[in-house]
């Protein structure tokens, strides 16, 4: 006798194959018998001290978030709803080449100031780790959903470097790369990088060429934010695949969008590029949320020079007056880099997250509309925030296109993650949405994806992405990481006006057979832990 069987199942088993009737029997946190059309084969159907009527709701594998920003909120916040609540089991944080492993004291409070946007300063956390495997474990003590964990090439740079704009020397070179190896061998999945962020962007190919070959040797992958999703955003993926097929190294593209004026319309080019590397043996995916707009820092728009040598200096440069003209020149009529090289459009830059309560009044509005109420000019709206508020706003960024998000999450080689970053007043609706968003809106409402094919998205192309031997799939002797819905009524609840509405319709969610969501309501199991790549050491 079983502990759990769930009947009558509208089985979504995340390979793809058409929806079958089952009963699934699940004992010490395992898959362990799938009797299908159990209750018209006439067969010994399967027996448990605990039954689940899933009359009418498709199982189907628990859903992979494949990039989140919950690096901290997995820690202070053993709710997590923000991720439970959507049906996803497994989170890929370390993300954009920025986080907290490995660092020393100096990295660590770096780090801190300059992501404040993307995690909050973390006042309420005990930073107690240091290297990758620390911070594991200290997953490993409890927590809402599973994680797993990218090595931050910005983070390895600003312990063996610095935050400064220059080559790396031989010795910086091989330190980068030890570290790189110690993070894989402690049980991170692969790497990733920020190229538009500090200080992982002043890296040249060659030497993030040498740091993907430490990633391939150990069977990680490689995960960029690349140079340009604006102009030059083409350039910027070629330049990936190219360095990725140079080191032999599996890539996956992060948030791989084509946004901006500049890229309306393009998508089609960038999956024409994909598929000749595919055909030609790349081994690329890519992840993307199901919404136009981005989000990301205010002070991630700066150009690199302004953020050259971390965020003390970038307020430093702020405050002496020729410079923030220079700033501000680089960002309204050049096109900074950490803009894309697109000239800013302040009335897209919607400000959904500032640290300071009496910055408040700014959340919800977009830079131009907060300086025409003040009768100033943008660039001083802006200027105000970053400074008085250290460089903590967070934005929502309006330059996305429907036609391309569209087309991209069309792919073969497609897989969800929500970019989901939790700070703010106003986050955007993406970290509490993504994966309902998916399943109604794009599968149910426009029909752009089949049921049956987007679970397959959310599931066993993430696990096979980061080699999970046993989980991605609603499979006997697998995990039982598993989501229970509604396909009629599974929605986003999360808008733009109230992003931290739950979702619609996902009425159970297990991490290792335990109930994490149960009728629709978290429950207060901490089942998650750190997923390490597999043959790491602990």
């Amino acid at each position: 006798m079983a502990e759990l069987v769930i009947r009558d199942a509208d089985v979504v088993d995340g390979t793809g194959a058409p929806a079958y009737r089952a009963d699934v029997a699940v004992e010490d946190g395992r898959i362990v018998q799938i009797v299908k059309e159990a209750a018209s084969a006439g067969c010994q159907r399967p027996t448990a001290t605990r039954e689940l009527d899933a009359e009418g709701l498709v199982l189907s594998p628990g859903f992979i978030d494949m990039h989140a920003h919950s690096d901290l909120a997995l820690l202070r916040d053993p709710d997590h709803s923000a991720k439970a609540a959507q049906g996803v089991t497994l989170e890929v944080i370390g993300q954009d080449g920025l986080s907290y492993a490995p660092v020393d004291d100096r990295t660590l409070a770096e780090v801190r100031r300059a992501i404040t946007g993307w995690n909050g300063y973390g006042d309420d956390i005990d930073f107690d780790w240091r290297s990758v495997g620390e911070y594991l474990d200290r997953l490993d003590r409890g927590t809402a959903v599973n994680a797993a964990y990218l090595i931050p090439q910005g983070t390895v740079r600003a312990l063996a470097v610095g935050w400064e704009d220059r080559e790396a020397t031989p010795a910086e070179l091989d330190r980068m790369r030890q570290l790189v190896a110690e993070g894989l061998e402690q049980g991170a999945v692969g790497m990733s990088s920020g190229l538009t962020y500090t200080p992982g962007m002043y890296a040249k190919d060659a030497e993030l060429t040498e740091l993907c070959r430490v990633v391939a040797s150990y069977g990680g992958y490689y995960c960029p934010h690349h140079r340009s999703y604006g102009a030059g955003a083409l350039e910027a993926y070629e330049e990936m695949v190219a360095l990725a097929r140079e080191a032999d190294c599996p890539l996956h593209l992060a948030h791989a969008t084509m946004n901006f004026g500049v890229n309306k319309g393009r998508a089609p080019e960038l999956l024409t590029l994909l598929d000749e590397a595919l055909a030609s043996g790349a081994d690329i995916t890519l992840d993307t949320y199901p919404y136009t707009p981005g989000s990301t820092t205010l002070a991630a728009l700066l150009p690199s020079w302004a953020s050259e040598g971390g965020p003390e200096r970038i307020l430093h440069r702020l405050t002496d007056e020729e410079t923030s003209a220079r700033i501000r020149h680089h960002l309204e009529v050049l096109g900074a880099d950490g803009c894309h090289g697109v000239p800013v459009e302040w009335e897209t830059i919607e400000i959904s997250g500032v640290t300071s309560p009496e910055l408040a009044e700014y959340v919800g509005s977009t830079i131009a509309d907060s300086a025409a109420r003040r009768g100033e000019s943008p660039w001083t709206t802006a200027h105000r925030l970053l400074v008085e508020d250290r460089l903590g706003p967070t934005i929502l960024q309006h330059v996305g296109h429907e036609e391309n998000v569209r087309a991209i999450m069309r792919h073969r080689v497609h897989t969800g993650g929500s970019d989901g970053i939790l700070q703010g007043a106003k986050p955007h609706p993406r970290a509490y949405g993504t994966f309902p968003q998916y399943l109604g809106r794009y599968v149910r409402e426009l029909g752009v994806l089949t049921l049956e094919d987007c679970v397959a998205h959310l599931t066993s192309r993430p696990a096979a992405r980061l080699r999970l031997p046993d989980r991605g799939t609603v499979r006997e002797g697998y995990r039982a990481d598993l989501v229970l819905f509604d396909p009629a009524t599974v929605a986003a609840g999360s808008t733009f006006e109230q992003p931290r509405t739950p979702p619609t319709g996902v009425e159970h969610v297990l991490i290792d057979g335990r109930f994490v969501i149960e009728e629709g309501r978290r429950t207060d199991v901490l089942a998650g832990r750190s997923v390490r790549r597999v043959g790491a050491a602990g």
